[in-house]
This record gives C-alpha cells, structure tokens and sequence, in this order.
C-alpha cells in the first residue's frame, strides 16, 4: 500500500469518526463534537498545520460553542419551568445512576434507558424533597413541570449541538477533501 491509499483510507476513517460525532450529538452515552475536533486535529498533524485551514479552527470553535449550549441548555431549561437546585442536582444524579444501570425501575433497557429518563426521575425526587412542605399532588405536579423544563432544555441543547457538530463535519470535509482524494 503506498503512502496516498493509506493517507486516503485514514481519511476515509477520520469521516467516519467525524459522522459518529455528528451522532453522538443526538444519542446520550456516544461521544458527540469531541470525535469531530479529534479528526481535525488528527488530519492536522498528519497533512500538516500549515493545511489546516482557517474553516477548521472556526469548526472547532463553533464545537467548543455547542459544548457550552449543551451544558446551558439544561440549565436555563431547569430555570424557566421552576426548577430548585435540587431538582438540577437530582437531574445529575439520575443522569449518573442511570448512565451506570443503577435504577432498579429500569431492568430493561440498559444505559441507554438510564440515560434517557434517569435525568427526569432525578429531577422529580430532587423536587420532591425540596417541596416536601406542599401536598402531595400539588408538589408532583410542580416537580414533574421541572424536570419536563430540564429535560426539554436538554433535548433543545442536543438537538443545537447536532447542527454545529454537522456543520463542523461539513466544514472539515469541504476545506480537506481536494488534499485526500
């Protein structure tokens, strides 16, 4: 194999990666913008910084950016239905518990399960306990309205930084591709 199949192979590949990025914006547990700043940064010091272009570097700011929306987007989220700081701690705890198949609710479905609704039930027991003084039915109601507010910011946040993710991928194969095939 000479040095071009292999470079167009590695390339090949560095798109592969950039696309289960691109994916991993949408599904939890899969690595989502870090994958697309890795196969910049990989096709940068193989070809050479000097043909890295400025499309990159924004690409890979615009993948910083919807790092930090993802993360935002929760919180304002959490903020705007009523959320306390329980309800957002208790998001965090179910995210983790879940993530780690933690959740006896849930024998079916795994990680990926746990992920998806491990943050909303965190969410309504993080609310429950901070509005233990309000009855019953009232309390459920304000703590689900919270944790529907967290995970809808959530979904908004993921469903952001899938865009820029597949702009970043979009941005990287267009300003790369002439130097690979």
């Amino acid at each position: 194999m000479d040095g071009q199949t292999g470079q167009t192979i590695l390339y090949l590949g560095l798109i592969a990666m950039a696309l289960v990025g691109v994916l991993g914006s949408f599904i939890p547990a899969i690595p989502g913008p870090s994958l697309v700043v890795l196969a910049v940064v990989i096709w940068g010091a193989v070809k050479g910084w000097a043909l890295v272009t400025t499309a990159l570097w924004v690409s890979i700011a615009v993948l910083v950016l919807s790092l930090l929306i993802d993360n935002l987007a929760g919180i304002i989220g959490a903020q705007k239905a009523g959320a306390s700081q329980w309800g957002q701690i208790g998001s965090i705890v179910g995210l983790l518990l879940g993530f780690f198949g933690l959740l006896p609710a849930l024998p079916i479905g795994g990680p990926l399960a746990g992920i998806l609704l491990g943050p909303v039930l965190g969410a309504v027991v993080g609310e429950m306990l901070y509005r233990r003084t309000i009855p019953l039915v009232p309390r459920f109601k304000v703590s689900l309205k919270a944790a529907l507010g967290i995970l809808l910011g959530s979904i908004i946040g993921n469903v952001i930084q899938g865009l820029l993710a597949l702009m970043a991928a979009i941005v990287f194969v267009g300003t790369t591709w002439n130097q690979a095939m």
